[in-house]
């Protein structure tokens, strides 16, 4: 075998077309290993990263370090993820205070938001970016500067717009309303959040998977000196590989491990070019079981959550390579009305995204998995400052027991359901005990993980309020993870001898949903899909050694 290394497919294609056109590709090691292996196959070191670096190298030179290391990744490109009403997530509920406690705006919780920029010249953002940083090697201006106590930010420092977007999605705040037909000021949803700007998306709208390596690597760095608490992620590349081997999950699970949330956008691929919806497309790096991967919601621009819907764009799991269930949680992602960035790229292409205002209070309408990341990232901000014991699966856990199921997309839809972040409150101060809350005029139950377990947990409700649970590093009740009568989560999940969820899953040796799934030995979705040894999808798709879509 020509090859030791595991390698995408598109770097084995590359060796086997024996082409002599160099490609960027993400070696891991220390900085001696990898300028061992450069010397030792004649190539370019192009970039250094933290535990690793990128080397150009032609086929012969892919197939020749494949010899020599455990697995290799390409350099892929990535690109982001085309007012959130804070009321249809129970935010504005969460910032004016919840009965019987205080308000929570996520104060001081650091968030990374590694994107395009975030101008901090628009008057939604002021004071609300303590620090930005330049990865990208392009003729932009530098904008490497301490905001607060330092150098301002050049003006043009988010030249392509969308990161601005996400910024004042998750901590934008206007004493002003959007426009004139509207009384209320813009917020985000956790107004209270220190921004830290990591540029890495160009005024093209493309960036290198190296340079958010790069950036996720600083914020490990850094996390002490701006209480760095979660990462933004609303970008995404192709995933070509298990997450195992992928660079950019190998990058956030070293975040996720430095007890850094980190948040990423399922990508925005639910759909095909005849508009019929597809399953298996999340992108990297939400493909890691890791971090908290985000699909979007429809609002029918209400507050109302019954009318809610899967938007049809947003990418639906499976994941490709590995199978696991994604994404773990829903968001509004369309038509988010948020800050819109001076000059930038993005509007002036397409100017109907213009939505309202100029200069410091103009804002734009986008829509996509980057915007509902945004959301869920201001979301981890207001859990993190009511419970800052939180460690990133138990803040997972938490937003995952308070989301509300969507039976009509299930998990490889929406995952855990609909974000409640006014339930996620109560469950990160009190624990996973049953909630119900007012949002947008509804009377809302968190269904979270199950609904099929409530009666135990209302008849457990006196040992959960004596706070038998210990809510921090660990969660305790009794003298194991025990919920209700039926739940052991540790390692593994344990629901009785099976898992209930809603009235619609049982997943035991085998998973039944409702009338339309069974996994065992096999994989059968209603009259459309088989996997076993091989996949077959309608009349589109089959994946067995290879994956074939369409004709």
């Amino acid at each position: 075998m020509w090859a030791q290394a595991r390698l995408p497919e598109s770097l084995r294609r590359h060796v086997e077309s024996k082409s002599t056109q160099l490609v960027d590709v993400i070696v891991h090691g220390t900085p001696d290993e990898v300028r061992t292996l450069a010397a030792r196959h004649g190539l370019r070191i192009k970039k250094t990263l933290t535990e690793g670096a990128v080397l150009e190298a032609s086929a012969a030179g892919v197939e020749a370090l494949a010899a020599d290391v455990d697995h290799l990744s390409r350099d892929v490109e990535v690109m982001p993820f085309m007012a959130v009403t804070n009321a249809a997530i129970g935010a504005d509920q969460v910032q004016a205070g919840l009965e019987g406690l205080s308000s929570f705006t996520g104060a001081g919780v650091g968030v990374a938001i590694i994107d395009s920029g975030v101008w901090a010249g628009h008057r939604a953002l002021a004071g609300r970016v303590v620090f930005a940083k330049d990865f990208v090697s392009d003729d932009s201006p530098r904008f490497n500067a301490a905001v607060r106590g330092g150098g301002a930010p050049a003006p043009n420092h988010d030249p392509y717009g969308h990161g601005t977007h996400i910024g004042a999605t998750i901590a934008g705040s206007s004493p002003y309303p959007v426009d004139s037909t509207s009384q209320t000021p813009f917020r985000g949803v956790a107004p209270g959040a220190n921004l830290i700007s990591l540029r890495v998306i160009g005024a093209d709208g493309t960036g290198k998977a190296s340079d958010v390596i790069a950036a996720i690597q600083w914020v490990i760095q850094n996390k002490k000196r701006f209480n760095i608490r979660v990462i933004n992620l609303s970008l995404g590349g192709p995933a070509e590989q298990s997450y195992r081997d992928d660079a950019m999950c190998e990058a956030v699970e070293r975040a996720v491990h430095e007890g850094i949330v980190v948040v990423a956008a399922a990508g925005n691929r639910g759909k095909d070019a005849e508009g019929n919806s597809v399953h298996g497309l999340i992108e990297s790096p939400g493909i890691d079981p890791h971090v908290i991967t985000v699909g979007a919601l429809n609002t029918k621009g209400t507050a109302r959550r019954s009318d809610d819907v899967l938007a049809t764009y947003s990418s639906k799991g499976p994941t490709l390579v590995d199978g696991l269930l994604k994404p773990d949680i829903a968001a509004p992602g369309n038509k988010i009305v948020s800050a819109e960035a001076q000059g930038a790229s993005l509007v002036a292409s397409y100017p109907a995204l213009h939505a309202t205002g100029v200069g410091a209070d103009a804002y734009a309408s986008l829509s996509g998995t980057s915007m509902a990341t945004g959301v869920v990232s201001g979301a981890v901000a207001l859990v993190l400052e009511a419970n800052k014991g939180l460690t990133p699966a138990l803040v997972k856990m938490t937003l995952q027991s308070s989301a509300t199921f969507m039976p009509e997309v299930g998990l490889v839809g929406a995952g855990a359901g609909s974000l409640n972040t006014a339930a996620a409150i109560g469950v990160a101060l009190n624990g996973p005990v049953q909630q119900t809350t007012a949002i947008g005029g509804e009377m809302v139950q968190s269904t979270g993980v199950m609904t099929a377990v409530d009666s135990s947990l209302r008849a457990d409700k006196d040992r959960v309020n004596s706070r038998e649970i210990m809510w921090g590093d660990e969660i305790m009740w009794g003298d194991e993870i025990l919920w209700g009568e039926h739940l052991i989560w540790g390692d593994h999940l344990i629901w009785g001898d099976h898992l209930i969820w809603g009235d619609h899953l049982i997943w035991g040796d085998h998973l039944i949903w409702g009338d339309h799934l069974i996994w065992g030995d096999h994989l059968i979705w209603g009259d459309h899909l088989i996997w076993g040894d091989h996949l077959i999808w309608g009349d589109h798709l089959i994946w067995g050694d290879h994956l074939i879509w369409g004709d």
